[in-house]
């Protein structure tokens, strides 16, 4: 198994035939809006653009693979990843809840079945696992999504935990699970009011601590909203003894997972 970082959430997994591309934000820098206006932080998104191994990358896709993407979450899909997605007609897996958002945009939806319970996915299963996307009001305000556990023959297993904060779920899914692969949003995303709407660095940190396998730390240095930084996230790993296990990859970077 691979799997390409691209920019922010949008990463391709590499497995057996299959190149399954997970919420494709493809607009060109800038061309979005800025997601936060106090405190200097009003630049567009996203504020960097997609690396040059995109192309490529995206050239093999196989399947596209959605977390959310209602209520403006256009840094999962944007207007430039469904027009690309509906020139190609690629099948579009995703919840029930985005089904028919998704289906109104001319996409060629194929929708998982709801509840969290195993269902079957290229040759092996995939389920749902709740997300939260953020506390208090702000968190009441978000469209919350899903993350995904999925598992191959003959591959690790992997977990992508979608737009979400640390939750008891979250918590209870890798420590009973202890998928070998887990990708966590790290950016510590948030608006100028409110907290932070997904992981940041201490909840990194606290995942990592429970996670046996390798941790992949994406969603840094792609928007205005989100503070984190990739140096500061490995200084922090390398602290706390677990940065043997945490992979922080530059945009455009291939992790090789051994099977």
């Amino acid at each position: 198994m691979n799997i390409v970082q691209l920019r922010n959430a949008t990463l391709v997994i590499e497995v057996g035939p299959y190149r399954v591309l997970v919420d494709p934000m493809l607009a060109r820098r800038h061309a979005l809006p800025s997601l936060r206006w106090l405190d200097g932080q009003h630049q567009r998104n996203p504020i960097v653009e997609l690396p040059v191994e995109a192309d490529d990358c995206l050239a093999t896709a196989t399947h596209c693979l959605i977390t959310h993407c209602r209520k403006g979450h256009f840094d999962h899909l944007d207007r430039a990843g469904v027009c690309w997605l509906r020139e190609r007609q690629l099948p579009v897996i995703c919840s029930p809840d985005d089904a028919d958002y998704l289906q109104k945009r001319g996409l060629n939806v194929q929708p998982l079945q709801a509840g969290t319970k195993a269902q079957p996915f290229l040759g092996g299963q995939i389920r749902m696992v709740p997300c939260r996307h953020g506390r208090g009001a702000v968190g009441r305000l978000m469209m919350h999504g899903v993350g995904y556990l999925i598992e191959w023959p003959g591959e690790p297993s992997l977990y992508l935990a979608g737009d979400t904060i640390l939750t008891d779920e979250v918590r209870a899914l890798v420590s009973t699970q202890q998928p070998d692969i887990s990708v966590v949003p790290a950016g510590g995303a948030r608006f100028d009011l409110g907290g932070e709407i997904i992981m940041g660095i201490a909840e990194v940190t606290q995942f990592s601590r429970l996670a046996r396998g390798i941790v992949i730390a994406n969603h840094l240095e792609a928007l205005n909203h989100c503070p984190v930084r990739r140096d500061e996230l490995i200084h922090a790993m390398r602290c706390v003894g677990v940065s043997d296990r945490v992979r922080i990859p530059a945009d455009g970077e291939r992790i090789v997972v051994p099977g």
